[in-house]
């Protein structure tokens, strides 16, 4: 790290998606009173997400990033809390069926309450106000007073996060996460549909596994993995004002870590290698991940690697991919070429929904579930055919039933997109989508497992 970097540096450099506060005192004062709060998390925990990660970047697992587009105020329920942490427990069962290796959860969740815009302003009815920007920043109605940013909201949502936190760890350590409640957790909307059946099945198979490593003397008293699991948390770091209050020094080592959450990423629209952005993630010491769309040339990837881990630490960085399938042909290739050519280590994730969002016919922002598979189908075949490691997925989802995005096997239509749309930004998979996707998966994940053993001469006869 260059010796130059505090966590106000950020304030030097060019910044882009920054909300104009009118009211620059009462800011100060908010982010005052922010560092004097409490870390949300910790920086051992942190750390351990890096030698996780670390270890997907080398693959020996694969990562599940997943939640909300964008919290909100108004939803916040434990119920919402629960229902999303469930589907990604779901999901990790699932996938870790299909990959045979350690699926590391990381959810888009306590803190995820900022969303960078493609316009500043909005017009609707020819009334022009500033645009909604995350519950941390403004609010969502169409009035001028709801569209002021009120640096006050970041207090909610430091609180709201920690709420989240504090219920999220009670599940993850506390017996929800259990591996003998794996039936318990099939949501009602989707126990009864084809998914849900198929759920049952993979779990009647793990009733199986664990009954076995009972009679080895292998259970949830002995064994903590069957009892607890990790579970660590993410969001954008766009709101710098707030990411900075929350830096601390880490007294064990010395190092800052920024203790809004354990991994910290940049937006496509925020990856200036001389911006604010990027200056601010640089200097702490947190898993950073950075969304790369197609218009990044691998020159100013690598620029951004070298500026962001220098030291080609394993589990430090995390790319992101957000293209679309079609781009993600032609350009991805390339990409992965120029790095692997130059020795960098990274953790290649695929973001299948920013670039697969489009307005129905009935109005609504959506996106197809065939288009969202089409572009995991897509990243994983050009890892395989470039000799590379596929490290994840990163999907906005949600435990809630909304018909937010059109396709999978409950064939919403755009008809359906007005019976339960209730997302702040944009349109997220509901459970039995996010279910579905993941059943998918994991047959790619176990097929290419199957394939790299016929290679390698390991794969045993058929029985």
């Amino acid at each position: 790290m260059a010796t130059s970097w505090s966590p106000e540096s950020w304030r030097a450099q060019p910044i882009c998606q920054v909300p104009d506060y009118p009211d620059a005192g009462k800011l100060a004062e908010a982010e005052r009173e922010l560092k004097h709060f409490p870390p949300l998390v910790f920086a051992g925990e942190a750390r351990r997400l890096k030698r996780r990660l670390a270890q997907v970047s080398e693959g020996k697992a694969f990562l599940l990033q997943g939640g909300d587009c964008a919290e909100s105020f108004a939803e916040f329920h434990p119920n919402n809390i629960r229902d999303t942490f469930r589907v990604l427990l779901q999901m990790a069962v699932v996938l870790t069926f299909g990959a045979a290796m350690p699926v590391v959860k990381v959810g888009r969740l306590a803190g995820q309450f900022a969303k960078p815009r493609s316009a500043p302003t909005e017009t609707i009815d020819g009334v022009t106000l500033p645009a909604y920007r995350g519950d941390m920043i403004n609010g969502m109605e169409f009035t001028e007073a709801a569209r002021i940013p009120d640096p006050n909201r970041m207090l909610q949502a430091y609180n709201q996060s920690a709420a989240t936190l504090n219920l999220i760890r009670a599940f993850a350590q506390g017996g929800y996460a259990d591996l003998h409640q794996v039936h318990l957790w099939n949501l009602g909307f989707v126990a009864d549909s084809p998914l849900g059946h198929r759920y049952r099945d993979l779990a009647d198979r793990l009733d199986e596994t664990l009954q076995f490593m009972a009679a080895c003397g292998l259970t949830s008293e002995t064994t903590p993995q069957i009892r607890e699991t990790e579970f660590f948390t993410s969001h954008e770091a766009l709101l710098l004002n707030y990411e900075e209050a929350l830096t601390r020094v880490d007294h064990t080592t010395g190092d800052w870590y920024d203790t809004a959450a354990h991994m910290l990423w940049i937006g496509d629209r925020t990856r200036q290698p001389d911006g604010a952005h990027v200056e601010f993630l640089r200097g702490v010491k947190n898993p950073i991940g950075v969304k790369v769309g197609p218009t990044l040339p691998a020159e100013e990837l690598l620029r951004l690697i070298d500026r962001l881990n220098p030291l080609n630490e394993p589990g430090r960085l995390t790319l992101i991919i957000r293209m679309g399938a079609e781009a993600l042909a032609e350009h991805l290739p390339p990409l992965v070429r120029a790095i692997v050519r130059a020795g960098r280590s990274v953790v290649w994730v695929s973001d299948p929904m920013h670039a697969n969002t489009v307005k129905s016919s009935t109005g609504f922002k959506t996106r197809h579930f065939n288009r969202i598979l089409d572009e995991v189908r897509t990243f994983f075949a050009i890892h395989e055919a470039e000799g590379t490691y596929a490290g994840g997925v990163h999907f906005e989802m949600t435990g809630q039933d909304v018909t937010e995005c059109v396709g999978g096997a409950q064939a919403i239509t755009e008809a359906n997109l007005s019976d339960r749309y209730h997302t702040h930004c944009d349109p997220r998979l509901n459970a039995s989508q996010a279910l579905e996707l993941a059943f998918l998966l994991a047959e790619t994940l176990k097929e290419g497992r199957l394939r790299e053993r016929g290679r390698t001469g390991s794969l045993l006869p058929a029985a």
